[in-house]
């Protein structure tokens, strides 16, 4: 069940969470204790179980909630207008830029380890961030459509689910080798062939006119 907070309140636990995630991005999740957040925030042990009872697990989930906010803040405003390929583009470039600068530590991935993958909280969380990065990408496949950008046979979900899955395994091998290459890859083939398409079913329909 959500909790209500006043204005005030909304605003001190944000205060909390955005510290705790400061804290985690510097020290590492293994390493931070409640003791530094507090200190950190300014915040008092009676303020911070106010607005997280169960303690440090609860707080840990808000922050993870934060960092998968994030992840999806990080690519705007490009992720929201993929409407042209220059657009597309620009994603692109967005996407790689904000992962080199992650490097090999990934926030969201350390805190999902603490709280527990399968717990529902965490997987709650990885479930709502990939359905809302992977509706982005489909809006942007449909219009492109629209357009007749990208071929009207292309099954838009299923598309933006492969894109995404690709996506998620560059990020996994650039945590796990350093290296971007595969990312890069995965998106540059893929809006290839998402091009390419459409400029191959142009190409019959001009034939069959001809």
């Amino acid at each position: 069940m959500t909790r209500a907070f006043t204005r005030k309140g909304e605003a001190t636990r944000s205060r909390i969470v955005t510290g705790a995630a400061d804290e985690i991005r510097e020290r590492g999740v293994d390493e931070v204790r409640l003791e530094d957040v507090l200190a950190r925030t300014r915040t008092s042990k009676g303020q911070l179980f106010h607005y997280f009872p169960d303690g440090k697990d609860e707080l840990l989930l808000a922050v993870a909630q934060h960092e998968a906010d994030q992840v999806l803040i990080d690519q705007e405003p490009m992720l929201s207008n993929l409407t042209s390929w220059p657009a597309w583009l620009a994603w692109r470039d967005r996407l790689i830029e904000r992962y080199l600068a992650q490097g090999v530590k990934c926030p969201l991935n350390g805190l999902l380890g603490q709280t527990g993958r399968r717990a529902p909280g965490a997987q709650a969380i990885v479930t709502g961030l990939m359905w809302r990065w992977q509706k982005a990408i489909t809006e942007g496949i449909r219009h492109m459509q629209s357009t007749g950008d990208i071929a009207a046979d292309v099954d838009a979900d299923r598309a933006a689910a492969a894109l995404l899955a690709g996506i998620q395994g560059g990020v996994l091998l650039l945590l796990s080798t350093g290296k971007i290459d595969h990312l890069q890859a995965v998106l540059d083939l893929t809006i290839d062939s998402l091009r390419s398409g459409a400029r191959v079913t142009g190409a019959q329909e001009g034939n069959g006119n001809g």
